[in-house]
């Protein structure tokens, strides 16, 4: 017997009403392995085919599950084989045209993002790897819907620190070539450790080559829901029933997630991949996982205690999560980025949200430093820096983390980038600015942990 049917989506219409309840995203993987040409003309005209072809009814099938039960679906998305490995094939040749050939299959299928212009250099660079990065800022300036990552470190295989350096030049100039676009480049470019190969979201999704050739996978939402349970318990009610009541919350939130995913992979005659249970942000009020936090008990996000109340609604997401489907990936848990959360903003603003306690939290959540706005004037080293911290913080800790740094150029701590959207705006905050190039420059590759030794 299913675990899903008609009654348990009726629980969830005050939430979509009222709580700003929602389908995030729907994401058709798509491996390109087999448009792999040296003739890099033939290779873009296969890949071009492969998703225009595979991904034609995703757009309609999402609207016509929305039209039946009434879920917004807010982002129909594809991710695709990362293009470093379809482009190593293509040697001497930009691995630029691929970009714009995703550019075109997202116009022709009329998706939100393509993801998967990456790499995966966590112990070294392939061929086509050092290509594809160093193309990746033109690519992101030239294009609208393609999204990029880039995978440097892993617990298993430890940092590398050559890319590590790549990436933070890599990221300002990203920056740079979109400063007539408030830097929008640099928020379409995700810097990982120990990347999922099947998360729906964006900008760091890319369809890993350990999955089927095609596969749907679900992203949903509902920060607000969580918040409102939240503000019907007691304000004595101790920490476990806190938790507790997430997990309810969360069960309720990723039951409806699978009914789409189960719904959406059958009428699109593909495998069912997993459901990311991850708490999603938007800008919009009383959609903010920072408004948690202070429904928890604290003034203001960003104020001692913000860890901890972060790991509890971590865990109880994921505990909750788990109990609805048999098939929860991606990054599932709380995201905490700045510009797309309206709590997050006002914590940045007033001084009380920093870089350092952000990365404090960003030990218990499911992501890390995701959409923050720095100084235009920040070193290229220093971003590498902040990178490599983060990095090291999922090397230890065998955890998902990443950098989705923008380099405000032109602009200073205090003012403000708006991007619109769901990726809304913040204030560029302050960023310790003491050098760190000589360990930048030093280059190698940081060593993995001792817990990787799990054989």
């Amino acid at each position: 017997m299913s675990i899903i049917n008609s009654r348990d989506i009726l629980e969830t219409v005050s939430m979509i009403q009222d709580e700003h309840l929602d389908i995030r995203t729907v994401t058709m993987g798509i491996s390109l392995l087999d448009c792999i040409d040296p003739d890099i003309d033939r290779a873009c005209e296969k890949v071009y085919q492969k998703i225009t072809e595979k991904a034609k009814n995703l757009v309609p099938v999402c609207e016509e599950i929305e039209k039946t039960y009434g879920i917004p679906i807010i982002n129909k998305r594809i991710s695709v084989t990362p293009i470093a490995m379809v482009a190593a094939a293509c040697r001497g040749q930009s691995p630029l045209k691929f970009a714009l050939t995703l550019e075109k299959c997202a116009a022709a299928v009329g998706v939100n993002f393509i993801g998967g212009y990456s790499a995966l250099v966590h112990k070294g660079f392939s061929a086509g790897d050092r290509e594809l990065i160093e193309s990746i800022p033109e690519a992101l300036a030239r294009t609208e819907h393609v999204c990029a990552s880039v995978n440097l470190g892993s617990t298993k295989a430890g940092l590398n620190m050559d890319a590590v350096r790549l990436m933070g030049e890599t990221v300002r100039r990203a920056a740079e070539l979109t400063a007539d676009r408030q830097c929008i480049g640099a928020a379409k470019l995700v810097v990982f450790c120990n990347a999922p190969e099947d998360n729906p979201f964006m900008a760091g999704a890319f369809h890993g080559v350990g999955e089927e050739d095609t596969v749907i996978n679900v992203g949903v939402s509902g920060p607000g829901v969580v918040r409102s349970a939240l503000s019907k318990l007691g304000k004595d009610a101790p920490v476990d029933a806190v938790a507790e009541l997430i997990k309810k919350t969360a069960f309720k939130i990723t039951r409806m997630g699978q009914l789409v995913a189960k719904e959406a992979s059958s009428r699109l005659g593909m495998k069912f991949g997993i459901v990311d249970l991850s708490l999603a942000p938007t800008p919009a009020v009383g959609d903010s996982v920072a408004h948690i936090l202070e429904e928890m008990g604290l003034e203001q996000c960003g104020g001692c205690g913000t860890t901890a109340c972060l790991a509890l609604l971590n865990d109880a997401v994921k505990k909750g999560g788990v109990m609805a489907s048999s098939h929860i990936g991606g990054l599932s848990g709380a995201f905490i980025p700045v510009t797309e959360d309206a709590g997050m903003i006002d914590a940045a603003a007033s001084g009380t949200l920093t870089l350092e306690k952000l990365e404090a939290m960003t030990a218990v959540c499911s992501v890390g430093l995701d959409m923050i706005n720095i100084p235009g004037d920040t070193p290229a080293e220093v971003i590498s820096a902040i990178i490599a911290d983060e990095a090291a913080i999922g090397m230890v800790n065998s955890k998902t983390t990443a950098c989705r740094l923008i380099p405000a150029i032109g602009k200073k701590v205090g003012d403000t980038l708006s991007f619109g959207g769901l990726l809304g705006e913040g204030p560029v905050m302050a960023v310790n600015q003491k050098s760190p190039a000589v360990f930048i420059h030093r280059g190698g590759r940081l060593p993995a942990p001792l817990q990787s030794l799990k054989n």
